[in-house]
């Protein structure tokens, strides 16, 4: 381990656990400032065109990123999980691969955003007026989105090291950047949407330019080398953890790009209220996807150390102070979300839209903090198969249909629409909890079984019970095996 400090193993759970969120929180409310500076500037200084524009616009933006980063959680694990097993010459060849991977993704990614940036945006039903100024956005960001994965790749690799504060400044400088970009080409040279895109891209990529900057001159506990540019044994590694999340990120992104269509069927001001109110959930949603992110280092550092009882401690520990900060939230939120939303926009009729929404929206923030922390669990221990699933029967089954259905009653409201993410959320903390109780149920049968290892090796060698084979995987360094080998278990 590189210092105490990243050394999720021993002490307060708490304290290193909210230590280590902080600064994950903190870059996440940058990453969400930057976003919502561009609906800012363009709400202030553009039109109600642009403003629809940047709004269905960032959904295709979120999509791309929240998938990239999911994808990238495999990195973050694996790393961590090498770590905690004390094996870290095998990270070199984890980065490696990804920065293949990943550069693949990104010559698809392109392609899709810059050649179809017009369909797509017929596909999101931007509003008739909107439409060329949303497929401007796309394709600027499609032509730009090697950066946005690039910042992204590396912020995983700096967290599963278990170092959150470099990614903070990375999206520090990002978020200065685009600042001044959207002062100068949007408020300046009124550039509208184009201009709000053009200032995105430029600070990720100035972005990265510090990050690998930074990555090169930090004091690492391993090697990169030539070679591990490649697609390598790792690559499969965290492709397996990885890929399960980003298809449900993906698919789930998708669901949110369906509702927005449903509400830009309502009209031009209800799309915009409601890109408005999108941006509002992102910084309430911070601390819940902070807690998330945090979890999935925390969880797989203890798990490689063999502390699995540590691990599951920390998942209560968040979901606790998830909780705390939910309710505070959802008061905010709830009672005062039309002053919220009147910093994005001075037309009454946009804030108005946005409040509804909220208001429907405004339980997800307290019971998001338990589910948010359960997921970071079970990714930290390499259940992202179920992480998957239950995220597909949140989306598929529960939050899509439900949206849908409210959006095409006679009395179709936002506040009704925004209903459908709490229900979503609750069937999903429901379905959590009856897999981890009987993931610890199996656990415990397990304990028995090694306890009882004596009766076993008796059993076994009297041919009372034939041999007994127990693949150990990547658990071979952990105390298990020779226990396992004590009793007769190969």
């Amino acid at each position: 381990m590189t210092n105490d400090k990243a050394d999720f193993t021993q002490g307060s759970i708490l304290k290193k656990l909210v230590a280590f969120m902080m600064p994950v929180l903190g870059a996440l409310i940058l990453q969400a400032a930057y976003g919502a500076v561009d609906l800012l500037v363009v709400g202030r200084f553009g039109s109600t065109s642009g403003l629809s524009a940047v709004s269905t616009g960032s959904q295709v933006l979120n999509l791309v990123t929240f998938v990239v980063v999911q994808f990238a959680m495999g990195i973050t694990v694996l790393i961590a999980r090498y770590l905690g097993e004390k094996r870290p010459e095998k990270i070199g060849a984890v980065i490696g691969g990804g920065v293949v991977v990943f550069t693949i993704i990104s010559v698809a990614l392109f392609f899709v955003m810059v050649c179809f940036a017009h369909p797509i945006s017929v596909l999101m039903q931007a509003p008739a007026e909107a439409v060329d100024l949303t497929s401007s956005y796309v394709r600027i960001c499609g032509g730009g989105i090697f950066f946005i994965v690039a910042y992204n790749l590396l912020s995983a690799i700096f967290r599963g090291l278990g170092d959150s504060k470099s990614p903070l400044l990375f999206v520090l400088v990002a978020c200065i950047v685009n600042v001044i970009g959207d002062m100068v080409l949007v408020a300046g040279f009124h550039m509208d949407a184009a201009g709000a895109a053009i200032a995105t891209v430029t600070a990720q990529a100035l972005s990265v330019v510090f990050a690998v900057l930074l990555l090169i001159k930090k004091d690492l506990p391993f090697t990169i080398k030539k070679s591990d540019f490649r697609l390598n044994p790792q690559c499969k590694r965290f492709l397996q953890i990885g890929l399960p999340l980003a298809l449900q990120e993906f698919l789930t992104q998708l669901s949110f790009l369906a509702l927005c269509a449903f509400v830009n069927r309502l009209g031009l001001e209800a799309s915009s209220g409601y890109g408005v109110a999108c941006k509002i959930v992102n910084f309430a949603m911070l601390v819940p996807s902070s807690l998330m992110q945090s979890m999935a280092s925390f969880v797989s550092q203890n798990v490689g150390a063999g502390k699995k009882k540590r691990a599951k401690q920390s998942m209560f520990t968040g979901i606790g102070v998830g909780l705390v900060v939910g309710c505070l939230v959802f008061v905010l939120v709830m009672f005062k979300g039309d002053v919220v939303a009147g910093i994005f926009s001075t037309d009454a009729s946009v804030i108005q839209n946005a409040f509804d929404y909220l208001k429907g929206f405004a339980p997800e923030t307290i019971v998001t903090a338990i589910l948010f922390s359960m997921i970071g669990y079970f990714n930290g221990n390499n259940k992202t198969v179920w992480v998957m699933i239950q995220g597909l029967v949140q989306t598929l089954l529960v939050r899509l249909p439900l949206a849908y259905y409210m959006s095409i009653q006679p009395n179709a409201s936002l506040t009704k629409i925004g209903l459908a993410a709490p229900v979503a959320t609750v069937t999903g903390i429901i379905l959590n909890v009856g897999f981890f109780s009987e993931s610890q149920r199996k656990s415990s049968y397990f304990s028995i079984f090694l306890s009882s290892g004596s009766t076993v090796q008796s059993m076994v060698t009297k041919q009372m019970l034939p041999p007994i084979t127990f693949d150990t995987g990547s658990a071979r360094n952990t105390p298990l095996v020779p226990m396992c080998r004590a009793y007769g278990i190969r």
